[in-house]
């Protein structure tokens, strides 16, 4: 089995890590092998006969894609896990090639000095990276349906308040939901 998966040139570097660290990490824990090509920020992941995971090269397409859409490669191992899921959002999609819809969107998204984007991570118990006209969001299943839902609201130009407090309603529910199930 096999995938490819392009990375910008930017974050070539980052997938290889210092001295080949991050690359060989990934490749030990999955038992893949990675060919990175430098010059066109293509990667190539092939699993190995031995491989113990039947999604092993499934697992490290969604690792490489975590790093080229701007999460560190600590953040993006957590992909290891089985429960950890990565959404892409594809910003074109929505507002198409306008640079100044594109701008406004990633702009609202991030929020004053990063805030709305914190707030969306620790709300929801994910991590949100927005890089070029992607948004990218790394965490458990259901916290990363939930941290979609906000993202999606400020795309659709909720205001921020609303989406706050859609957010802390959520968290107030998932709390009761989980002292309930201690009783149980």
């Amino acid at each position: 089995m096999e995938e490819y998966v392009r990375v910008p040139q930017a974050r070539i570097g980052v997938v290889i890590g210092k001295d080949g660290e991050t690359k060989r990490r990934i490749e030990e824990r999955l038992q893949v092998k990675l060919d990175i090509n430098t010059e066109t920020g293509e990667v190539h992941i092939q699993g190995e006969q031995e491989t113990e995971d039947p999604l092993a090269v499934w697992k490290g397409r969604d690792i490489i894609k975590a790093v080229a859409r701007g999460f560190s490669p600590r953040k993006a191992l957590r992909l290891l896990d089985d429960n950890t899921a990565l959404e892409v959002i594809d910003l074109e999609d929505y507002f198409g090639k306008s640079e100044n819809s594109l701008r406004r969107v990633r702009g609202r998204i991030i929020g004053k000095n990063g805030m709305t984007r914190k707030i969306i991570e620790n709300m929801t118990g994910t991590y949100v990276s927005v890089y070029g006209r992607t948004v990218s969001i790394l965490g458990e299943f259901e916290n990363v349906a939930d941290a979609k839902r906000a993202v999606d609201m400020l795309m659709q130009g909720c205001m921020h308040a609303t989406v706050y407090k859609f957010l802390e309603e959520l968290k107030r529910k998932r709390g009761a939901e989980d002292r309930v199930s201690l009783w149980k």
